[in-house]
């Protein structure tokens, strides 16, 4: 970090009387804002050719994280260490996202989680979004006549009948869920299960469904190569009034929590933009016709955070309200954009890689913090920091650090020192987690990419690299992650390889009792063969 940028940290500190960490009646109101497969070129106040005036505003106003990351290059699994603040490969989740409809929550509700943390020192939890961790549904007997009954209506209902319904048709919705947002934490939720490409195609509150499925919705594909998995639809769930939707709950939360005096609250508002489908709203639709329907997207992205401000403002806890905006991780490279990037859109700014791979694409993401009360306006911090540490940070913003249970947190660094002027590093190391298992550490300016492929989901595609066992970039030097220094320094390699084989065995990253893994994560055999030490 800049020396004066550690000087101006110090001094508006002093000048706000030093407002961290928050005594006990002055706790903020959290609003964490995540992106759904967002860059870290995507947005104005890094050069997008797309206004976002919104999010630019929390940049101007705010903290900018210039090295932040989410804990892995997809879905799911950063939403779980968002929560969890642990690794997702922790987890039974060793690769890719939980796809299947009926597939079981992944969160543990006998964790301490986020919510749950925050619940248990006075704040009042509310989830708006996308949820995408799973739920324990009660299920059709798949064998029984009810359901067999029911899966032919629906197939010659279909124009596509031969196509999977990804298990929606086996659901009882009539019956609550079980172990989704409101028994991991969280008092309040209105959400869809997982992106709006998944069934089914229905809003959920609390631990049931809004509206029963009547329809079914199919695949279809189009320039942005969207394609909306066959499944289980409620009659009027449209896609393009998602956001709008969203963007109304939350500003009903925030109001009716800002009239609650006696609790500070946390809003997780999980956008389900600008995942694909690309379905802007009739507002948005055809603003940036010059380019495609993709940048209408962002547009409207930025207006729900538009949206969250003026409700911050109209309700009067504006000043004393914490404001994230960051993604799950990087552009989906699988959009074709022909006319933005001649126009100079580069989503993934200067940096290789987009979703799902290990290169700096997959996981750099926005990392932007608003607080007018607490946060020094125009910061920028060049500290690595992750979305796994969102739950130390919190706890130690309101003074609760030490209460945090050994058994959680395993991976979270509080960066609460970095927004108040340290220059020393938040975290010892930081584990990269692509989308088909592989593993890359970070130190200081290092990274080392265990695999010697490209990354899947590389952007762009046709990069390919001749390494002969592992990559090794220096970024302060390389940060686009073009020069593979394998061969010139083996001793670095196996000291970091050591690093990341301590932190598999531990349990945990941070200081704390060793604790157990659910299971042995993915580990390539032609890399344990290598480093033998890797081995379960």
């Amino acid at each position: 970090m800049k020396i004066n940028t550690t000087l101006s940290a110090l001094l508006f500190t002093l000048l706000t009387g030093g407002l961290f960490p928050a005594s006990a009646g002055d706790k903020p109101n959290i609003v964490l804002i995540l992106a759904d497969d967002m860059g870290p070129g995507e947005a104005s106040y890094a050069g997008s050719i797309i206004p976002t005036p919104a999010i630019d505003r929390l940049a101007i106003e705010g903290a900018n994280f210039t090295d932040g990351h989410t804990s892995s290059a997809v879905c799911t699994p950063t939403r779980y260490g968002i929560l969890t603040g642990r690794y997702n490969w922790r987890s039974r989740l060793k690769k890719s996202v939980i796809f299947n409809t009926t597939s079981p929550a992944l969160m543990d509700p006998d964790r301490v989680n986020l919510p749950a943390f925050l619940r248990s020192e006075g704040y009042h939890t509310g989830m708006v979004g996308k949820w995408h961790l799973g739920v324990d549904w009660v299920l059709f007997d798949h064998k029984g006549e009810k359901y067999k009954k029911l899966l032919e209506e629906k197939r010659k209902e279909a124009s596509r009948p031969k196509e999977k319904f990804f298990n929606s048709w086996m659901i009882d919705y009539t019956k609550p869920f079980k172990n989704g947002p409101v028994d991991v934490g969280f008092d309040s939720a209105f959400f869809v299960l997982a992106s709006l490409d998944m069934p089914p195609y229905l809003y959920l509150e609390g631990n049931k469904a809004t509206e029963l499925p009547t329809t079914i919705k199919g695949w279809q594909h189009n320039e942005y190569n969207d394609h909306i998995r066959y499944g289980a639809a409620s009659e009027g769930f449209e896609a393009s009034e998602a956001l709008e939707t969203l963007a109304a709950k939350s500003r009903e939360y925030i109001k009716e929590q800002a009239e609650n005096t006696e609790k500070p609250f946390f809003l997780y508002l999980a956008l389900t933009s600008p995942h694909t489908p690309v379905t802007p709203g009739k507002k948005f639709k055809g603003r940036y016709s010059q380019f495609s329907h993709y940048a209408d997207f962002i547009a409207e992205t930025d207006w729900v955070v538009e949206q969250v401000l003026e409700e911050l403002k109209e309700s009067n806890v504006d000043e004393n309200t914490l404001v994230i905006f960051t993604a799950d991780n990087g552009f989906a490279a699988y959009i074709p954009l022909p006319n933005m990037m001649k126009a100079g859109y580069a989503p993934s700014g200067p940096y290789r890689g987009a979703k799902t791979a290990l290169y700096e694409g997959g996981h750099r993401v926005p990392f932007l913090m608003r607080w007018p009360k607490g946060i020094q306006p125009g910061l920028k911090i060049n500290q690595t920091v992750c979305t796994t540490d969102f739950y130390a940070t919190f706890a130690d913003i309101i003074g609760k650090k030490s209460s945090i249970s050994v058994n959680a947190a395993e991976d979270s660094f509080s960066f609460l020192p970095a927004l108040k002027g340290s220059s020393e590093p938040v975290r010892p190391f930081t584990i990269h987690h692509a989308g088909n298992g592989d593993f890359a550490i970070r130190q200081g300016d290092w990274k080392l990419l265990l695999t010697k492929k490209t990354g899947t989901g590389a952007f762009p595609r046709k990069t390919r690299t001749t390494a002969q066992k592992v990559q090794l970039y220096n970024l302060k030097d390389d940060r686009a992650e073009t020069k593979n220094l394998e061969n010139a320094h083996p001793e670095r390699i196996q000291s970091m390889v050591e690093t990341f084989n301590q932190a598999l065995r531990r349990g945990r990253t941070t200081p704390g009792p060793e604790l157990k893994n659910d299971g042995w994560p993915i580990i390539d055999k032609n890399l344990m063969t290598t480093f033998p030490q890797l081995k379960e």
